[in-house]
């Protein structure tokens, strides 16, 4: 569903081996999902319209079922099919905002961390 060639931060000959679409969990679609969203740096939208539209989802969902014969020009139809099941239960709903979070406060730290290690640095040049 949602691959591409090169992920941010991986070098050539590092990318993982990927499961078939047809062989993935729930756990792991959610997981792509969230990995995509935060990869483009559109997490905290991602969130306020996840969040905003809660109390809506399955109608969202069946939006997502009406979507389905041009984003399945993009993806791959099995894999959209089961995205749009987990849409319509509430629990893999609010996982997938939990996951989106939790990769944003990670991304965060990982920027805290670096630019701190880049002031250290600057530091010890100058000394």
């Amino acid at each position: 569903m949602w691959t591409w060639k090169k992920r941010r931060g991986e070098r050539k000959g590092e990318a993982e081996e990927r499961k078939p679409d047809t062989e993935l969990t729930d756990e792991e679609i959610l997981d792509r999902v969230a990995d995509r969203v935060t990869n483009m740096r559109l997490g905290v939208p991602a969130i306020l319209f996840l969040e905003s539209s809660k109390p809506l989802s399955f109608v969202g969902s069946q939006l997502l079922v009406f979507l389905e014969p041009f984003v399945t020009t993009f993806f791959s139809a099995p894999l959209y099919d089961r995205f749009t099941a987990l849409m319509e239960d509430r629990d893999k709903y609010e996982l997938l905002i939990k996951k989106i979070e939790s990769r944003e406060a990670d991304a965060e730290q990982a920027k805290k961390n670096r630019q701190k290690a880049e002031g250290n640095g600057r530091r010890d040049k100058k000394d």
